[in-house]
């Protein structure tokens, strides 16, 4: 979780895959304290979207639409005692409240809010952050001009432009407020300044989302936005002169964060054990990949007349058969369709009857997120949407990133192009993991079922969100084509490097250079997706990499731990149910769920 007032409003903005997600459109009559436990979480909501109201309009809240995050550290600060008033508030609560699903939503609560304002803390008292002013204010107006919000709701776009523009009578410039938030901390003594390679790589995406904001206006044919969107350009670009003159020449080299910081991003991605066990146990993985993906490779080599035996070689030359961006849809559709063929022959969840939507990412879009994800619907005052497969196109916009690390940056990898997930092997752990039975599922269930706000909202990290995803991935590999098995061996081999690469460049074990060279050689990944990963480990997000294989070893052993309490009476299809119905839970209240009561239930 981001952790300023603009950084929060690019996360609800939807950023990647982990959209937050909430609604109780149908709770079960024996799930009454839902609606208890909501009315506590929404006087936290209330404050956050005040604050935010960017993230109030992903959720479907109109009367946000016209409303802008105001970045300045006296919203800031005004924001956290609202917050702390309420937290006290709910933890007297907490001390008389009968049920336990609504006292574990309360702990929930206080437990996010706290690591939240720890966050804070170290951040202002430590740290310069950087905020690009072009990716913040798309990620605002994406929110309002998208084929799935109200036709109604788009003209809001304008008045929300004006506002970030600094047209609006009573509004300063956006990127001017953030040039003051780096004035400000830069004024501090012993204050640490981000990365030059972190400033520059954001940088260097600003042409991309700028031409993002014009497409959208004219895609939904909006009129009097030009004036608006050229004085944003302008403020943009001045910003940018301005980061390049005072804040870039301060940079560091190097990105390495110091230990309490490190900690503190494992622990708000959700990884609970050290770094130490974290690297050993990932290892082990990396290499058990290594071994299973021998015969497999084999077993393709040999089909297709090729002679080769070594996985690496394998791989490259399946990613040489590259779908087109016109074929990426009938593609996975077509791997949707066996997938769920195969979730019904092996009884393994229940499936609902909607259709998964999917369609082609933008160039803008593209350039955030090179590989397919899931993209959830607002579930709070939700009207029938649904969460959508957002597919990337084949040739991804490169971005004139310099090379500070020693490591090949995008536009000198291949002119920065991916192929890493536009071949038809892959099609398979990527439709598994992101839709059925992996995200779209999750989120479906969510709908479908209710689920109280804090057990999704306010435990969402990477760690309960890519838990499912993850596992269902592995649920449905045994199943797939020797291609689409080697393809997720890979996947699963590339998250177990994530857990010892990222805390072993943070404590400088391994260089960035060697790192990638690993990324490139072993796993086997594109120059670009290699050097992307870099990205994220020393500087994007440090940390959050981790979650990936610690979210899945943890419901594996879960898995494992159920069957050993059930022998004979396990039912996978009905433990798969129970998983869902929880929602996104910390791995160790879902593990106190399913013993104390899905594995009493089950005996009985």
């Amino acid at each position: 979780m981001h952790r300023t007032a603009v950084l929060l409003m690019m996360l609800a903005a939807g950023l990647g895959a982990a959209n937050p997600v909430l609604m109780a459109q149908a709770p079960a009559p024996d799930r009454s304290w839902i609606d208890r436990s909501n009315q506590y979480t929404q006087m936290l909501l209330d404050v956050q979207m005040k604050h935010s109201p960017e993230s109030g309009s992903t959720q479907g809240l109109t009367k946000f639409d016209p409303m802008i995050t105001d970045a300045s550290r006296a919203d800031e600060i005004a924001q956290r005692k609202e917050l702390e008033g309420v937290l006290a508030q709910l933890k007297r609560i907490e001390a008389k409240e009968k049920n336990r699903d609504v006292r574990e939503d309360l702990e929930l609560l206080q437990r996010a809010f706290n690591l939240q304002f720890r966050e804070d803390d170290y951040q202002l008292n430590h740290k310069v952050q950087f905020v690009d002013a072009s990716q913040a204010v798309y990620s605002g107006l994406r929110v309002l001009l998208d084929d799935n919000v109200a036709r109604d709701r788009r003209a809001a776009a304008l008045v929300r432009l004006r506002k970030y523009a600094g047209v609006e009578p009573g509004f300063k410039p956006f990127a001017e407020i953030l040039k003051q938030r780096l004035m400000e901390q830069m004024a501090k003594p012993g204050i640490v300044y981000p990365s030059a390679i972190e400033i520059e790589s954001q940088l260097a995406r600003d042409k991309s989302y700028l031409d993002g904001i014009s497409a959208l206006f004219r895609k939904y044919q909006m009129t009097g936005w030009e004036d608006a969107y050229a004085k944003l350009r302008e403020e943009v670009g001045d910003y940018e002169t301005w980061v390049r003159s005072k804040l870039l020449v301060k940079a560091l080299s190097s990105s390495q964060p110091q230990p309490e910081e490190y900690a503190l991003a494992l622990e708000s991605y959700g990884v609970t054990i050290p770094p130490a066990q974290l690297e050993a146990e990932a290892h082990a993985a990396f290499t058990q990949c290594q071994a299973e993906m021998v015969p497999l490779a084999a077993q393709v080599a040999k089909a297709h007349g090729w002679g080769l035996s070594d996985y690496r070689n394998v791989l490259q030359e399946l990613k040489k058969t590259q779908t087109a961006s016109d074929a990426m849809l009938p593609l996975y559709e077509a791997r949707l369709k066996a997938i769920e063929e195969i979730i019904a022959a092996k009884n393994l969840v229940t499936l609902p009857d909607a259709p998964v939507a999917m369609r082609m990412a933008s160039e803008a879009e593209t350039a955030q997120a090179p590989s397919p994800h899931m993209s959830a619907p607002p579930f709070l005052l939700n009207s029938g949407q649904r969460g959508e497969l957002v597919l990337p196109l084949n040739k991804r916009p490169a971005a004139a990133v310099p090379s500070l690390t020693g490591v090949p940056t995008e536009t000198s990898s291949a002119n920065g192009q991916f192929d890493d997930f536009t071949f038809d092997a892959v099609a398979w752990p990527e439709t598994a993991l992101e839709t059925r039975p992996g995200h779209e599922l999750q989120f479906d269930a969510m709908v479908e079922h209710g689920m109280s706000v804090a057990r999704v909202l306010y435990s969402l990290n990477s760690t309960d969100l890519e838990g499912w995803g993850l596992y269902a991935e592995w649920m449905v590999q045994p199943y797939e084509p020797a291609e689409g098995q080697l393809a997720t061996l890979q996947l699963r081999m590339l998250d177990a490097a994530r857990a010892f690469l990222d805390p072993e460049l943070q404590s400088g074990k391994i260089t960035a250079k060697d790192a990638y060279k690993l990324l490139l050689e072993d796993v086997a990944l594109s120059p670009a997706y290699a050097s992307e990963e870099i990205e994220r480990f020393t500087h994007r997000q440090p940390g959050q990499a981790t979650s990936y294989f610690y979210s899945y070893t943890t419901m594996l052993q879960l898995r494992k731990d159920t069957e050993g309490a059930l022998g004979a009476k396990f039912d996978a299809k009905r433990f798969h149910n129970f998983l869902l119905s929880q929602g996104m839970l910390p791995p160790e209240m879902l593990r106190k769920a399913v013993m104390e009561v899905f594995v009493p239930g089950e005996k009985r």
